[in-house]
């Protein structure tokens, strides 16, 4: 058990969080949700110790091992791919280390026989003989190529990287399993590996994550950091949202009551207070006025833009139509003479392991590349407007939002562009903000707020989800769920494929593709 007591942080003079009171238990994972900068991979760090909590402790039961997903593989490159897994249990790790360097004696002490008889049974209570095949098991459940276990790390694609991090967290069956993240740069495959393991993980489980349905599938409850606050509720994150939507109203309906008590009582006194015959009442009034206390609703930390994508131009009978496409990319056809046509309704989502099959595609469709052979053709009456997944070349100049955003929409109307901006969440004087100094998420939001003005028909969608938070997602989400064209894209946020496409094309490995009209979740059921 895993016990936060009293706790609060404080970085100078901005309190992240205070007062927080927390018990989390065995058979139960927990989801940390909050707005960025909230503070959810910080309250991680405290939890192993990685920072101090600024008044209050944090208590794990004695014996209980704590085991944290690492983000930065970079440090492991010159370590064996297996070694890596077990070193997610530190103490069976060190204990393999201790006996080869002592094993690798020339000379035998008394000492060392005494020591190695102790790691041995240590060794021995802790399965290590089957730790090296119970690491290859986790590794292979993940997607990991047998091939790669003896190489070095450096040596494997970094998308394996990424999964061997994750073996690597999962090893050994930790007391307590922090994760922060853990669904990023995974494949479909190994994302719902990974929630049917947690689903029947026994021990603890803290998870940060921005997919919705990850949290959804494998979270018993959800962690709401918010107005300085964090407070627990028992279940998963559609009904923490329920929930906390239906506090907020009943909020504002008490507040409202109040409200219409509290006017009618100042009226009461500013009509009575100068008249002598009922002044009696006046002060009664004022005593009353003065006890109620208005609760206040602290403005959430929660902020949803507003994500509309409208079109002006109506579309014909033709939308797209793909011919034969080939694309060969240092000397390998990743699309390999394909060929499908866009009908009206059809929104697209694009499946695939190799992320650059998917981009190369998505450049080819917006005109950003050029295909080796075949045909790409657009209906007359189409409007495209393209989000790349690398949008870095949008933001090299100096120009602040303002002036970034007046390019691409040549009307000479500050106020408007001002109010479009402020809709999207950037108010005040943040519109003058130098773009090449922007954060992932505030250059996402942008790169959104360009397309919007565009008012395509035809949306080519590269990863939109990236760097936005859980607010920003579900905003999008709501939008392309209401637009009136036709569109095609490539997300990992399952939620998001599930409500908006009714169609998936599947890139294999060989540069074919499989084109099938279901669902989202009828395509998952099949992997």
């Amino acid at each position: 058990m895993l016990q936060v007591n009293n706790v609060s942080l404080r970085f100078d003079k901005r309190t992240l969080f205070s007062d927080v009171n927390l018990k989390f238990t065995n058979g139960n994972c927990y989801g940390i949700i909050g707005a960025n900068g909230a503070g959810k991979s910080t309250f991680l760090k405290l939890l192993t110790g990685e920072i101090e909590t600024t008044t209050g402790d944090i208590t794990v039961s004695k014996g209980e091992r704590i085991s944290v997903l690492k983000q930065d593989h970079y440090q492991y490159d010159d370590m064996r791919v297996l070694d890596v897994v077990i070193m997610g249990n530190d103490r069976l790790y060190k204990i393999m280390k201790e006996k080869d360097e002592l094993y690798s004696h020339t000379e035998f002490s008394e000492e060392d026989g005494y020591r190695l008889a102790e790691l041995e049974a240590e060794f021995l209570d802790m399965d290590g003989w089957n730790a090296e095949a119970d690491a290859g098991t986790l590794l292979t459940k993940l997607g990991v190529n047998e091939m790669y276990f003896d190489k070095n790390m450096k040596d494997i694609p970094v998308k394996l990287r990424v999964k061997v991090m994750l073996a690597s967290a999962l090893f050994g069956n930790p007391d307590i399993l922090l994760l922060d993240e853990p669904t990023n740069s995974l494949d479909i495959g190994a994302i719902s590996w990974l929630e049917e393991f947690l689903i029947n993980y026994p021990n603890t489980v803290i998870v940060v994550s921005h997919d919705r349905h990850f949290l959804n599938k494998v979270c018993t409850h959800i962690v709401d950091i918010d107005y300085g606050k964090m407070k627990m509720y028992i279940g998963n994150y559609d009904f923490w949202y329920e929930s906390s939507q239906l506090a907020l109203k009943q909020m504002k309906d008490t507040n409202k009551k109040k409200e219409e008590k509290i006017k009618e009582l100042q009226d009461f006194i500013a009509r009575f207070s100068a008249n002598a015959s009922k002044s009696k009442q006046a002060t009664s009034r004022k005593k009353m006025l003065e006890k109620i206390e208005l609760e206040e609703i602290v403005p959430s930390s929660r902020k949803y833009p507003y994500i509309d994508f409208s079109i002006t131009k109506n579309i014909g009978k033709e939308v797209l139509k793909v011919t034969n496409l080939v694309k060969e990319v240092d000397g390998k056809k990743i699309l390999n003479n394909i060929s499908f046509t866009v009908q009206r309704g059809d929104k697209i989502a694009v499946i695939s392991d190799n992320d650059l099959a998917k981009t190369t595609l998505f450049d080819i469709l917006a005109g950003v590349s050029e295909l080796d052979s075949g045909e790409v053709v657009f209906g007359k009456t189409i409007d495209k407007g393209y989000l790349p997944q690398d949008n870095s070349s949008y933001f090299e100049q100096e120009k602040n939002i303002l002036e970034w955003l007046s390019q691409f929409y040549r009307v000479d109307d500050e106020t408007h562009l001002r109010s479009f901006l402020g809709r999207m969440l950037f108010s005040g004087e943040d519109v003058f903000k130098k773009v090449n100094v922007l954060s992932g998420g505030e250059k996402a939001r942008l790169m959104l707020s360009k397309l919007m003005l565009e008012e395509p028909n035809f949306l080519i969608l590269d990863e939109p989800t990236n760097h936005l938070d859980l607010e920003s997602i579900t905003s999008l989400n709501k939008g392309l769920e209401k637009f009136q064209g036709e569109l095609i894209m490539t997300s990992r946020d399952h939620e998001l494929n599930q409500t908006v496409c009714n169609r998936i094309i599947e890139i294999l490995d060989d540069g074919s593709i499989i084109d099938r009209k279901l669902s989202f979740d009828e395509y998952y059921e099949r992997v």
